[in-house]
């Protein structure tokens, strides 16, 4: 398919990340000389995408309340740009539903509601709830960077969070459609994976949820310094192949 233009940026700056540090914050040298402090909307670890030296790019709010004028957009690896603000796939994914984009769930939802509280417990919130004429449709977006050459790998890091979204979605089956979709924040992975590596328990519980019946649409997206453009569905492979043997810190995710 054609890519389908779906979100347009603000005017952005350019720059070179100097640092990361304290998950929240980044120091940038714009193009000017000027070296500012942006706000890193992005609390995991960015597995081999955080890479000091590299092109970057950071849009400014005119709102005098936030501490950080500056927000960090998106980074450039090699000649591909990915996507560092975690705001944005749930904004258009939401842009996409009302256009009716995705054919895996065109015409079989009359409503997008967002955020909506569910589960046993009734203590989670999933991102889209999409009623339906035929069955309703529980919708969770997870934001996917990481990738090894053109495989996208979810998660980069171990998540409870991630594995108890799994559970709780399968736990509508087969009440109700629960559809992961994994938003790949670049262009250059034409196929997905589980990052087993990361978090093995994560990968388990995936092809287990499949088996109950759970849709998975691991989507792509074009990030530039203009905008972000649908790409269409990237291949799934259930088990990742040959998996390279490579440390991969730990972290508690805080989002």
């Amino acid at each position: 398919m054609t890519s389908q233009l779906i979100y347009q940026y603000p005017p952005l700056m350019s720059g070179i990340l100097l640092k990361r540090y304290q998950r929240f914050f980044a120091d940038i040298e714009l193009t000017s000389g000027e070296i500012i402090t942006a706000h890193c909307p992005n609390t995991g670890p960015m597995t081999d995408v955080c890479i000091p030296g590299s092109l970057v790019q950071v849009s400014k709010s005119d709102n005098p309340k936030r501490k950080l004028a500056y927000t960090w957009e998106m980074i450039k690896l090699e000649r591909t740009w990915v996507g560092v603000n975690t705001n944005l796939p749930n904004r258009v994914v939401k842009l996409a539903l009302e256009r009716q984009l995705f054919p895996e769930l065109a015409d079989s939802y009359t409503q997008i509601l967002p955020e909506v509280i569910y589960g046993k417990n009734k203590k989670s919130r999933v991102d889209f709830f999409l009623p339906s004429s035929q069955k309703n449709i529980y919708l969770e977006v997870k934001n996917v960077t990481w990738a090894q050459g053109k495989l996208a790998l979810f998660p980069d890091t171990v998540t409870t969070r991630g594995q108890k979204h799994l559970q709780e979605l399968v736990e509508l089956l087969p009440e109700f459609r629960s559809v992961m979709l994994y938003f790949i924040n670049r262009s250059d992975c034409t196929s997905f994976a589980p990052g087993e590596i990361a978090d093995p328990v994560y990968g388990e519980l995936l092809r287990q949820a499949i088996a109950r019946g759970l849709e998975v649409l691991p989507l792509r997206f074009e990030v530039t310094p203009k905008a972000i453009s649908y790409l269409g569905k990237a291949d799934l492979l259930l088990q990742q192949p040959d998996p390279q043997p490579k440390k991969i810190k730990q972290e508690r995710e805080l989002s």
